[in-house]
């Protein structure tokens, strides 16, 4: 005897309201509609037009169910004498909606119990139009760029304070989000920075945006959390990984940064085994800034074989011979490399395979330039607080490439995106790291 599973039930009612709601909104109906606003002289947006009218019978009707649902009985029904509680009429509300302002008459209970949960006591505003202001706000617009556009597209009047208090409601989010558990080794974290404008003392400074981002034993990328500084140091890092530690990150393998003061000796504080790799891509481009542009493609050239190199020596013969080639005229590209070497060398020791993961910070590199195009359009931030809010909530709008994107969510998982070449990688990480990574 087959029996249906729970599964399959609960899936009944929603194909038959799907089918109702379908026949509700067909072709002819819609039809009739649009023929009688045409009639009417309705158009089918703006004020008073049908979209609108649409919005309030709806939710009027809505509220009427929960107004019944909250007394019991239908408007009408006998069986609501001597209950106890009654209607006691209704009173307007403006609401702010994505089809624009919309009046709707609230009902009334004689006891003030009825409390509506589609316009709850106290909003003026639907949830659609909180995550409108909430995704517009990620995309870089500023709370009066916001205000005009509502006021243009929607005739919505909604004020700059107002649009700042809504965006405000992720504070709880982020606090949480910054202190979230994380996982207990990450093969690879990626390290960088950008700038962003702050008023400080009432003063504008530059201070360093630091984003981490851990490359799970799945291949996921995780953004781990931000941190802003105007100054960096062994101090401010030991502070940042120890958060890490204490979050559940026990091991790193292989950590990815470029030119962070102190953040070497930080690293090797908090994760005593943990190799600390200069970003390949940037030592490249750093060192190449001391280049005349005639001879940039030789030494491009010149440059490959060692980083290339199947060893250390071997690197460093290829140094050599760069330093012979180009060393006279070019002091400052030798002395890049020669200033990078410590952190660079880990990179030779790992098979192709591995090479090609830690090879740049592209993965953060990439993420900071979406948020830097969403920054560059405000002057400064009031604030810490409101630098860090606009870029989580870029972070978070990031579709499919980070924990808080909002792209396919893979098996497993939180959110976020795999690596190129993962499973090939780790093939050679667990015998390069022995016992230091789960089965």
């Amino acid at each position: 005897m087959n029996e249906s599973s729970p599964h399959a039930e609960s899936a009944e009612p929603r194909e038959e309201a799907s089918r109702r709601l379908a026949g509700a909104l067909s072709p002819a109906a819609i039809d009739r509609l649009l023929a009688d606003a045409e009639a009417a002289g309705v158009g089918i947006d703006g004020a008073g037009g049908l979209l609108q009218q649409m919005m309030k019978a709806v939710l009027e009707r809505a509220l009427q169910v929960e107004m019944a649902d909250h007394l019991g009985y239908e408007a009408g029904d006998p069986a609501g004498r001597g209950s106890g509680n009654a209607r006691n009429g209704s009173y307007p509300k403006t609401l702010t909606t994505v089809a624009g302002p919309v009046t709707v008459d609230v009902p009334r209970d004689r006891r003030s119990e009825f409390e509506p949960v589609i316009v709850p006591k106290g909003r003026r505003r639907l949830a659609q139009v909180d995550d409108m202001v909430l995704s517009l706000y990620a995309r870089g617009m500023t709370t009066r760029d916001i205000t005009a556009h509502l006021k243009e597209v929607y005739g919505s009047e909604v004020s700059p304070a107002l649009v700042s208090r809504i965006t405000d409601v992720v504070a709880d989010e982020i606090t949480a989000w910054q202190n979230r558990a994380v996982d207990d080794v990450y093969p690879i974290l990626y390290i960088d920075a950008l700038t962003v404008k702050v008023r400080d003392s009432g003063m504008v400074t530059n201070k360093s945006a630091h984003l981490v981002i851990g490359v799970d034993v799945d291949g996921i990328k995780n953004v781990l959390g931000i941190w802003l500084q105007d100054s960096e140091g062994s101090k401010f890092w030991l502070n940042v990984l120890t958060q890490l530690k204490n979050r559940g990150l026990r091991d790193v393998l292989i950590v990815c940064c470029d030119g962070l003061a102190g953040l070497p000796d930080a690293i090797t504080t908090v994760w005593e085994k943990a190799l600390v790799q200069t970003c390949v891509t940037h030592l490249i481009r750093s060192s190449m800034k001391y280049v005349s542009h005639g001879d940039r493609k030789q030494v491009t050239a010149a440059l490959k074989p060692i980083y290339t190199a199947a060893t250390e020596s071997e690197a460093l013969t290829a140094l050599d011979e760069l330093r012979s080639n180009y060393g006279k005229n070019y002091p400052g590209l030798i002395a890049s490399w020669e200033r990078a070497w410590e952190e660079f060398i880990p990179f030779l020791a790992f098979d192709h395979e591995i090479r090609r993961v830690i090879y740049t910070t592209n993965a953060i590199e990439s993420l900071n330039y979406q948020l830097r195009k969403i920054t560059k359009t405000r002057g400064h931030f009031p604030s810490d607080d409101a630098a860090v809010k606009l870029l989580y909530l870029g972070i978070r709008r990031i579709q499919g490439r980070h924990i808080d994107g909002d792209g396919p969510i893979p098996k497993g998982r939180v959110r976020g995106t795999g690596t190129l070449g993962w499973k090939r990688a780790m093939n050679h990480f667990m015998p390069a790291f022995p016992d230091r990574l789960p089965l």
